[in-house]
């Protein structure tokens, strides 16, 4: 079955509600700029409340590794994604099986370098402006499909109600990230939308990979650097 992320999670109601519609993943803004950020000390009072079965996904854009990892143990995530230019050399810093790295290709020339990333999966995403993702832009189905040859597939990018049952035939990802999509305002979700396009992707039925990206035993390689 394709699973859900459900990332900028800012508030406890939002993160409850969520966990309660079958989200198999919460995404957690850890970048200043973006509007969907939330603060390392509210995340960690946010987290230390939920279910277990529930993966926690922290996102950070070009932070220093350092920092990262403090984050990562302060609030106690799961999954560190990566949503900005690092490079390669950056990412082999961390356990590559704690890794999702997000990614906007362009064309064909842009994924000659993924190759060169040692991570658990890849999520495709759309970037406009220098904006690091949550665009609600649409990202490149085509070349979403491409990226699953080599890796494990996320896919990212204005996904709604109202195009979700297309991306899932058409690009057949592991995974789907909604963000915006299902906002009331930026950084608040709405509830009626969060609950109808998870109840629209479990009625899609089985998905084409029997190994899943939010897989619990990861938990408990949280520990490892």
């Amino acid at each position: 079955m394709t699973e859900i992320k459900i990332c900028g999670i800012t508030n406890k109601e939002d993160a409850f509600f969520a966990s309660d519609c079958g989200a198999d993943a919460l995404g957690f803004i850890f970048y200043p700029h973006s509007p969907r950020y939330i603060s390392p000390e509210k995340a960690r009072a946010i987290i230390a409340c939920l279910p277990p079965e529930v993966v926690k996904v922290g996102v950070f854009v070009n932070h220093d590794v350092k920092e990262v990892e403090r984050i990562r143990q302060y609030c106690g995530l799961d999954l560190i994604q990566l949503h900005g230019d690092e490079a390669p050399d950056y990412c082999r810093r961390f356990v590559s099986s704690l890794l999702i790295k997000a990614i906007s290709p362009q064309n064909d020339a842009d994924l000659d370098a993924l190759g060169l990333y040692e991570v658990r999966a890849v999520l495709v995403d759309a970037r406009d402006k220098g904006r690091y993702g949550g665009t609600g832009l649409t990202s490149d189905w085509d070349i979403a499909v491409k990226v699953k040859k080599s890796h494990f597939l996320i896919l990212s990018g204005g996904l709604k109600e109202e195009n979700i049952v297309e991306a899932i035939a058409r690009v057949s990802p592991q995974a789907l990230d909604i963000n915006s999509g299902i906002e009331s305002t930026l950084g608040k979700k709405d509830h009626v939308k969060l609950r109808n396009i998870i109840e629209i992707i479990r009625n899609q039925g089985e998905g084409i990979c029997d190994r899943k990206i939010f897989r619990r035993e990861y938990k408990y390689a949280k520990n490892l650097t």
